[in-house]
């Protein structure tokens, strides 16, 4: 896996509720949990607040945290130079973004599309939203990097979030006026220069970002009828088994008025409980990232 997948909760909500069923605490201050619960408890009260270099911290163990850190500034430094064309499609997609009067400009471009796309697409969308739901719910089934439970929990939010999308207002011109306001605003908090910004920032720098983008991505979607921070406090726990260091957790949680429930493995060390799945995404990723280093050396021999 590339080392960037380690970042999920950053991306769109699907992948953000998938990080909430991996990992969850009330002793948010600390690494791991007192017990499995506490564990699970303080991942979310730090999801909730966006804080993810808090939440990585609390999910694993203090050395994998550290090789998470390390780890970050060198996948960085291995990744192709950015090209002459990317740049300019860079500079020109943020000073479009953020430079004066940017939300006016950008209704002014959006609003003769969205009419257009309203009467073109309004009778079609809650179709092509369900064929897109079918392809998602299908490549969870081909996925071989999850297991059996992981794929029930994807497709249970899918056909959750399938009719949300379906009959969302997406062509309501206010709204759309509002999300634009989120997005440039969102923007303007992030302060990206350039794209080689983004190569060279540091494990703190980019969790920083991570936690604007995020709260910005919240905004929009509530905008829209879907409180991520709704689902989020609906949450209840209870312990599925606790045995030999390794324990389970159950998640039940409403999202968009309909009952989820989810389940995460969890494993202790030194007394406190940790995320079993993301120590080892940590680890398979820090491997990957010592193979070409260790291919070089070789073949130097």
């Amino acid at each position: 896996m590339r080392f960037r997948s380690l970042c999920r909760p950053l991306l769109p909500l699907l992948a953000t509720l998938a990080l909430l069923a991996a990992c969850h605490g009330n002793e948010a201050s600390q690494a791991g949990g007192s017990t499995p619960e506490a564990a699970v408890q303080g991942s979310i009260d730090l999801l909730k607040a966006g804080d993810f270099n808090g939440l990585w911290k609390h999910v694993l163990p203090p050395a994998d945290y550290a090789t998470l850190r390390t780890d970050w500034s060198q996948h960085n430094a291995n990744r192709p130079p950015v090209s002459a064309d990317d740049k300019a499609k860079f500079d020109a997609s943020v000073q479009q973004l953020t430079g004066p009067d940017a939300e006016n400009k950008l209704y002014a471009q959006l609003q003769p599309k969205l009419e257009q796309m309203q009467q073109q697409y309004k009778d079609q969308l809650p179709v092509l939203v369900a064929m897109y739901g079918a392809f998602l719910k299908n490549g969870v089934a081909q996925n071989q990097s999850l297991g059996s439970e992981q794929k029930a929990q994807a497709t249970q939010l899918i056909d959750v979030l399938t009719p949300w999308a379906q009959q969302a207002p997406w062509f309501d011109q206010a709204k759309a006026k509002q999300t634009i306001g989120v997005l440039v605003s969102t923007a303007r908090k992030l302060d990206l220069k350039s794209p080689e910004q983004l190569r060279t920032m540091d494990f703190d720098a980019a969790m920083a970002r991570y936690a604007t983008g995020y709260a910005g991505l919240k905004q929009a979607l509530a905008i829209y009828g879907l409180q991520v921070d709704e689902a989020l406090d609906s949450v209840k726990l209870s312990t599925v088994s606790n045995q030999n260091g390794h324990a389970v957790v159950k998640i039940d949680y409403t999202l968009l008025g309909k009952p989820l429930t989810a389940e995460t493995n969890l494993v202790q060390q030194d007394g406190r409980w940790y995320s079993e799945s993301l120590i080892d995404n940590v680890r398979k990723a820090h491997e990957q990232l010592q193979q070409p280093a260790a291919a070089g050396s070789v073949a130097a021999h």
